[in-house]
């Protein structure tokens, strides 16, 4: 029977059948990789929060918040957060192309406010705005930003990437601006992750690492120069390469206890809420070491199930890469999957004592309000780049 020979005198009927239609499409262009990325992301966020009331209760306490002050403030923003990335993820990507330029020069202008009276200095970095009683951490907007204007150049560039004129003009040049600004602030930890989705989404585009030697050598050296330049830097690493935790009253302390933290979760864990080491004995147990604290209460399990969801959440992200040719929806994806994945094994690998304390947290879990809205905000980019594939290949089935 056609479309043509079917009844038409029943309006609901009608509205019905197009009802079903239409969620049929809907599903049939967000499903797989789509769902795979929002899913998990769903889990670490709701996983994170459970962890930042348990982690930060005491400490939040003791700063005369009552037990849920940092909790609900990090619910609120997950609040703002989860929808914000449900309406970024319906955006079309030729919206992120147009305005690239002027959200980079946006968020450079507001990481420059930290050098203005509204700069507020945390742990020794220089890198956040105090407004109103609220704080925020304005490179994590920079980072946001670069991932996009990367990918606009890539791909206005594409075809004249082999050629190292094209390539260094104008990446390097506003990329060097870009770390600079948060360099001056002291978060070379920050600086890092930047300058790793930068060479993610190079490297992604297509651009021979030969070609990549020079730059990496470069920044290598100034990031040697810049941990060496600050003094507790400089003992943190000396620290770190001595392994013997000789300073535990000092530059060891948080170090230490962290490691004791994951060594007292066994197997199973001593039960969720019951973390010794958060009764103020582990600096930042909600932020950047919150992965210790889930390693105590939730046990060796719980923190491979951690580890499984960000490789859950890798393989989503290069499930998206192969799935397209545009140039940039691929370094868009990488760049974010470098940003994340990246980000997430270098405070793992802090916490677990492979890597001396950087003060990164660990994304989607760790308090922070700033930091879980530009994630929430990239990952739901890159769903719209998932959106976008799903029916263009839907659309290519069809015809």
């Amino acid at each position: 029977m056609t479309s043509e020979s079917l009844p038409s005198n029943s309006a609901g009927g009608g509205r019905a059948r197009t009802a079903r239609i239409r969620l049929g499409e809907v599903v049939t262009a967000e499903s797989g990789n789509y769902f795979l990325l929002l899913g998990t992301t769903l889990f670490l966020v709701l996983l994170g929060l459970v962890m930042v009331l348990s982690s930060s209760s005491i400490d939040s306490y003791t700063a005369r918040q009552g037990f849920f002050g940092v909790f609900w403030k990090q619910g609120l923003f997950a609040l703002i957060g989860i929808p914000l990335m449900l309406v970024v993820s319906r955006i079309p990507t030729r919206f992120w192309k147009r305005w690239a330029w002027v959200g980079l020069a946006v968020a450079l202008a507001v990481q420059m406010l930290v050098f203005t009276p509204l700069g507020d200095e945390v742990g020794g970095n220089l890198n956040w705005v105090a407004i109103g009683g609220y704080t925020f951490q304005p490179s994590e907007l920079v980072k946001l930003a670069l991932v996009i204007w990367l990918g606009t150049i890539m791909a206005k560039k594409e075809a004249l990437l082999s050629r190292w004129g094209h390539l260094v003009i104008p990446v390097f040049p506003v990329t060097a601006l870009a770390l600079g600004l948060v360099l001056i602030g002291g978060d070379l930890g920050t600086v890092m992750i930047m300058a790793g989705l930068v060479l993610g989404g190079l490297f992604f585009a297509g651009v021979k690492l030969r070609m990549l030697a020079v730059p990496i050598l470069v920044g290598a050296t100034i990031a040697v120069v810049v941990a060496f330049s600050s003094q507790s830097r400089s003992d943190r690493i000396f620290s770190f390469l001595s392994g013997t935790n000789a300073d535990y009253q000092g530059v060891d302390w948080q170090t230490q206890h962290g490691e004791w933290a994951l060594a007292g979760g066994n197997l199973f864990g001593v039960g969720l809420g019951n973390s010794k080491a958060k009764w103020s004995w582990l600096p930042a147990a909600d932020n950047d070491y919150i992965f210790a604290i889930i390693g105590e209460e939730l046990g060796l399990v719980g923190a491979v199930v951690v580890l499984l969801l960000f490789v859950a959440l890798a393989i989503a992200f290069v499930r998206i890469i192969r799935s397209t040719h545009d140039m940039f929806a691929r370094v868009v994806t990488g760049a974010v999957m470098v940003w994340l994945i990246g980000q997430a094994f270098v405070n793992i690998a802090v916490v677990l004592g492979l890597l001396p304390v950087l003060g990164v947290p660990l994304p989607l879990i760790s308090s922070g309000g700033s930091a879980l809205l530009t994630t929430l905000a990239a990952i739901g980019i890159v769903l719209s780049i998932a959106r976008e594939v799903g029916r263009d290949t839907r659309v290519g089935l069809e015809a």
